[in-house]
């Protein structure tokens, strides 16, 4: 496709004025693509909230607890309560101008074409791209911005600015260069890719931080990667801290291996190590919101899980919370419709990934407080000291 065929509109997704610009841009122009940044799911779930349809389907805990999907679930419920809530200050729901786009198109005849990468993929590949202290920056700042009273609102239209668009970038890349890379310059590329196959005439319809990006790989399509690769799921290298992870329980079990053959008394030590790691997980599952048995559950499992790292306490707090809430899949689609912190706290399924969290985060709190009030004086004992 020639650039001279392909017009970019850069929108604010939360703009009465981006919905306007979107909405005239393609009645006056009569593309034959309107080209707009979704993908399939997104867009299956847009046009499924404007008609009012409702998903019907399992959901499955065990699945969702799992692996990245608590941190991604996270991430996502937050950011779309940040979304709609600033939306909801200038009135216009979020994914507006998405909907002002498929909408013009289907009223001047033009087709639509779904150019962004699936959100799960993306997702997964930000999170898989990051190091445990970048995730924990991360949900640090979501947290404390959640909780901030600077007013922003006012200055939404700013963003579409060049210098006050640069900043946010600047400040994102600083704070995750490895994420930033997959959430903007990886999507700036694989929607160029997208629009690269598409003929004739076409407006395209994309947040205004990927416009430029999106340019400058149609300007240069030598040195984009393929759409192939752009969706892959790499599966992680073994990183240093996945070692240490998988080597401090087993140096710890060796421990009291050695300290039982050399007729060490280690009853004391096991009855610290039982009490620090379940009575962390425990409070961290009541600091999450849990329900007490779920708090229970984790402070059984904890000692178990936190010398386990394939398992996690989290996982069993997580189980018996969303079987004592009765979490849905209501839950799950109303997640990324929140509205208000209210909406948020009350959603099951985020009260129960919160436990989950608080249980995993009690337990390695807990866990690491017994290497100086169990392991070492274990040690000492086994030197002779």
């Amino acid at each position: 496709m020639a650039p001279e065929n392909l017009k970019i509109i850069g929108t604010a997704h939360v703009s009465e004025k981006s919905v306007e610009e979107v909405r005239n841009t393609i009645i006056e122009s009569h593309p034959d693509v309107v080209a707009v940044e979704l993908d399939v799911n997104r867009y299956q779930n847009l046009m499924n909230e404007k008609k009012g349809i409702t998903q019907d389907k399992d959901i499955k805990i065990r699945e969702i607890l799992k692996g990245n999907n608590i941190s991604m679930l996270l991430v996502s419920g937050f950011l779309s309560y940040f979304q709609k809530k600033i939306g909801e200050e200038v009135g216009v729901k979020p994914g507006s101008e998405m909907l002002a786009a498929t909408e013009a198109a289907e009223e001047v005849g033009s087709q639509v074409a779904l150019i962004d990468r699936d959100i799960q993929i993306t997702l997964k590949r930000a999170l898989n791209s990051m190091s445990f202290w970048e995730k924990a920056k991360f949900v640090y700042n979501i947290i404390a911005s959640f909780f901030s009273d600077d007013e922003t609102i006012e200055d939404i239209e700013s963003i579409k600015e060049g210098d006050t668009l640069a900043e946010v970038m600047k400040y994102f890349q600083e704070m995750s260069p490895s994420a930033y890379e997959v959430l903007v310059k990886e999507r700036d590329a694989y929607m160029a890719r997208k629009l690269m196959d598409i003929n004739g005439d076409v407006v395209a319809v994309v947040g205004a931080g990927h416009k430029d990006g999106i340019y400058q790989n149609l300007k240069h399509p030598e040195d984009m990667p393929s759409l192939q690769q752009l969706r892959e799921l790499e599966k992680k290298r073994i990183s240093i801290t996945k070692i240490i992870l998988f080597a401090i329980p087993t140096i710890f079990i060796l421990i009291f291996a050695a300290a039982i053959l050399k007729g060490v008394d280690i009853q004391g030590g096991l009855i610290w190590f039982v009490l620090l790691t379940g009575s962390m997980a425990f409070f961290g599952s009541i600091l999450a919101g849990s329900k007490l048995p779920s708090a229970i559950v984790a402070f059984i499992v904890a000692p178990i899980t936190s010398i386990h790292p394939l398992l996690a306490a989290g996982w069993f707090a997580g189980i018996v919370e969303a079987k004592l809430r009765g979490v849905s899949m209501e839950d799950l689609t109303a997640l990324s419709n929140i509205e208000s912190f209210k909406e948020l706290w009350n959603n099951n399924l985020f009260r129960i990934l919160l436990v989950a969290a608080g249980a995993n985060i009690g337990t390695m709190i807990g866990f690491f407080l017994s290497i100086t009030n169990v392991f070492l004086p274990l040690i000492n004992k086994l030197m002779g000291m």
